[in-house]
């Protein structure tokens, strides 16, 4: 284990996290085997997706209607010397002075110029009559005009939607490759934590950063394997620690990383392998840990207990991580203007304060901060829905002032009524 004496930056923390973590290897998924789409949606593509087939795969009629030469119909009337529907895999031929009856979707016989819309007819089964102009190159769709052979129809990177199924499954491709989700264990710890509904002593609390980290988690992508609860015993921390390193892809702490006695987790880390304590120049979230574990050097973000300094370090932080590791966007960044009162800033440290954002019809993103910025309110985290970085240069964040702003979740079109006080309190880690 090592340590950091002096104070670094949110920056420099997370530069040092990116260049550690692996990125996952790819997963092959043959589009052949039965339930391929239920396990690739929500997963990022880990190579282009190129299109096997031209699409149209060949020449078909947009319409139900009549198959001809646009040229034909001034003669007034035409035979109809068939019908076309989808799925005919016949080699057909329209020749001068006749019509096919033709569907949607099917193969237009070589020599058609234009297909003419059923509506455009009397419906003539035998003979035809058509009832406007015709106009030649109509309701055809040709093939490859939409794709062609090697096109590249989806980019890496793509997280998979339902609709990019519709993609995959046209493009003649037999597999595709899929980076994993990161399989996350969290580890909560400390004696005074009990689970949610249990009846507490004096001096107990309900663990909500277990739940919440658990949420973060599933919220970013990432596979949960295991949430637990460990006591103030670097024994059990290590032994957790140890089996959570065999069969995850990352770990997630939180509590006993700071500077008490008490301070379990960092004992246990002495052990355990190269772990780097910092001190993080932010507010909230100053202790920050974080090292590679065992053979596979499992990459462990260990995280302060405060619930506002874990919700905090897990977005500025573990969510970029695991992004790298599963080949998912990271969290976007954007530029807010604050609307409501000032606030105050903390000496010398990025402040990452809960705001709620609201996007206006004219686009641009507006924030107003929540009252208290305390590492342990929850009271008021109903209300935001964003966090906002002000830089550690700052001494006053003023009305006007733009921001980078971090939209967490839910809908921001809408304003939210609360109250919002003059100042937000300068609180600890």
């Amino acid at each position: 284990m090592s340590h950091a004496p002096e104070l670094i930056t949110d920056a420099e923390h997370l530069a040092r996290i990116l260049a550690a973590v692996p990125r996952l290897p790819a997963r092959r998924v043959a589009l052949a085997d039965g339930g391929w789409v239920g396990d690739v949606l929500g997963r990022a593509l880990a190579a282009d997706v190129c299109s096997g087939v031209d699409l149209p795969g060949f020449t078909n009629s947009a319409m139900d209607g009549y198959a001809l030469r646009a040229g034909d119909a001034a003669d007034g009337e035409l035979p109809v010397v068939g019908d076309i529907p989808a799925g005919d895999t016949r080699e057909l031929t329209c020749a001068p002075g006749e019509a096919w009856r033709i569907m949607t979707g099917a193969p237009v016989p070589s020599g058609t110029t234009t297909v003419v819309p059923v509506e455009q007819s009397d419906g003539g089964l035998e003979r035809v009559r058509f009832t406007g102009e015709v106009e030649d190159g109509r309701h055809i769709r040709r093939r490859g005009e939409d794709v062609r052979i090697g096109d590249v129809l989806l980019r890496a990177g793509t997280i998979i939607a339902p609709q990019h199924v519709a993609v995959i499954a046209s493009a003649g491709v037999d597999h595709i490759e899929v980076a994993p989700r990161p399989r996350v264990v969290v580890l909560s710890t400390g004696d005074e934590l009990r689970p949610a509904g249990e009846a507490l002593q004096h001096g107990q609390i309900h663990d909500s950063n277990g739940p919440m980290l658990a949420a973060l988690v599933a919220a970013v992508g990432a596979e949960l394997v295991e949430v637990a609860h460990v006591r103030d015993d670097a024994g059990e921390v290590a032994r957790v620690l140890e089996r959570a390193v065999a069969t995850a892809d990352a770990v997630i702490t939180t509590g006993g990383v700071s500077a008490g006695a008490y301070d379990v987790v960092k004992a246990a880390l002495i052990e355990a392998g190269e772990v780097t304590f910092d001190k993080v120049a932010m507010q909230p979230g100053k202790p920050q840990g974080f090292g590679l574990l065992g053979e596979r050097g499992v990459p462990v973000f260990t995280l302060p207990g405060n619930p506002m300094s874990t919700l905090v370090s897990f977005w500025v932080f573990v969510a970029p991580a695991l992004a790298h590791m599963s080949g998912r966007p990271a969290p976007v960044w954007r530029r807010g203007v604050v609307r409501g009162p000032g606030w105050t800033c903390p000496r010398g440290r990025a402040q990452y304060a809960r705001v709620h954002a609201v996007r206006g019809a004219d686009g641009e993103l507006t924030i107003r901060a929540n009252a208290r910025q305390g590492s342990h309110h929850l009271g008021e985290l109903g209300e935001a829905n964003a966090l906002a970085r002000v830089p550690r240069e700052a001494r006053q964040v003023e009305t006007g002032e733009m921001l980078d702003v971090l939209v967490l979740d839910g809908p921001i079109d809408a304003p939210l009524a609360g109250a919002y006080d003059e100042n937000v309190a300068d609180e600890k880690e």
